[in-house]
């Protein structure tokens, strides 16, 4: 019977991961689509216009096609099955796909600056400006809904290289809108070197958000801590806390793509057989897991307790206590992460 319902359990899991490689898979699929479409589109406006602003845009959108392209390997890379050489998955490839885009973003937004400059001290004409603004106008609302789409993709299914390519593309939209009040404010003044000044405020914004995403990426490949699932592990833990659950600290987190990693020590009574001691490091497992957040890998390693652990100790049947109770201590994020039991940390 154990066996049986095992195996339902397990080819449930399966089931979920396909549908989540299908929901991923699709949704980059449609961002690539899309970018190859309107970098068409605005290579059009640029050559009917020769406006250095919609240049810009449609330099950018080499970079969308690109990193579209390198995300969708990617995530297919990401969604491969543990191996004996990779033992955590292949998860971690969504961090350094952010970063490269990143990178694209940056060199992109330094080439449209020198280009832009040069423009600034050699200015030519443009034409046709109502044509390329209503092109530009389009492709940046069209941009906007796919940018949206894939971020809440990107949320839902935990991925980083989704949200990064959502931003980007959020990026994109942003240019665009300045790019179309700049060419109607050029149309209604006649002011021709303000195509180049605008090219060149685009450049850096565009710059900067270059810089954002890397620095998210680095942060990512470093196993910078997510505050944010530290803070939704704690809040479940100390919602439902047992009895027998002195205190948790070292509470550390990885994310390596859609999966998230969570190791952490829980001190337990002394006393507690090996049977009793699995019992409710599993009971963590399945309310972290049961919680509806996050699917997480946990690796939980028990502390034994000490005399100084008594007084916010809530086992009032231990037949141990040397000292009576006197308060609970409770589980914050600024506590759990630092590797002392919570006497330790107040005597700090």
């Amino acid at each position: 019977m154990h066996s049986f319902y095992h195996l339902i359990y397990a080819n449930k899991r399966i089931f979920e991961k396909n549908i989540f490689v299908t929901v991923k898979k699709r949704a980059i699929v449609i961002s690539l689509v899309v970018s190859v479409v309107l970098m068409l589109a605005k290579f059009v406006a640029y050559f009917i216009t020769g406006s250095n602003a919609i240049l810009t845009d449609a330099a950018e959108s080499i970079v969308n096609v690109i990193a579209g392209s390198f995300a969708f390997y990617s995530i297919y890379l990401s969604t491969q099955p543990r191996d004996e050489n990779h033992p955590y998955g292949h998860g971690k490839v969504e961090f350094f796909s952010a970063f490269v885009e990143g990178i694209l973003i940056l060199i992109a937004g330094v080439i449209i600056i020198f280009k832009s400059s040069y423009n600034l001290i050699y200015p030519h004409a443009v034409g046709q400006l109502l044509e390329g603004t209503l092109i530009i106008g389009i492709t940046g609302l069209i941009n906007m809904i796919v940018g949206l789409y894939l971020i809440n993709v990107g949320r839902e299914e935990h991925s980083v290289t989704l949200q990064a390519d959502g931003k980007h593309l959020l990026t994109d939209t942003y240019t665009s809108a300045a790019i179309v009040i700049g060419l109607i404010l050029i149309q209604l003044t006649n002011i021709i070197w303000f195509d180049s000044l605008l090219s060149v405020l685009v450049g850096f914004y565009i710059i900067y958000s270059g810089y954002k995403l890397t620095r998210g990426s680095v942060g990512g490949l470093m196993d910078e801590s997510d505050f944010t699932l530290v803070e939704e592990v704690v809040a479940v833990l100390q919602k439902n806390r047992h009895k027998p659950w002195i205190d948790v600290h070292n509470l550390r987190t990885q994310q390596y793509g859609p999966e998230f990693h969570i190791d952490c020590h829980v001190t337990l009574p002394y006393y507690f057989d090996l049977t009793k001691v699995h019992k409710e490091i599993s009971q963590i497992d399945e309310l972290i897991n049961k919680s509806g957040f996050r699917k997480a890998e946990l690796f939980i390693h028990a502390d034994p307790c000490l005399p100084e652990c008594c007084n916010y100790c809530h086992m009032s049947d231990c037949p141990v206590r040397s000292e009576a109770f006197k308060k609970e201590i409770v589980w914050t994020p600024d506590i759990v992460i630092k590797n002392k039991k919570h006497f330790e940390n107040e005597l700090l």
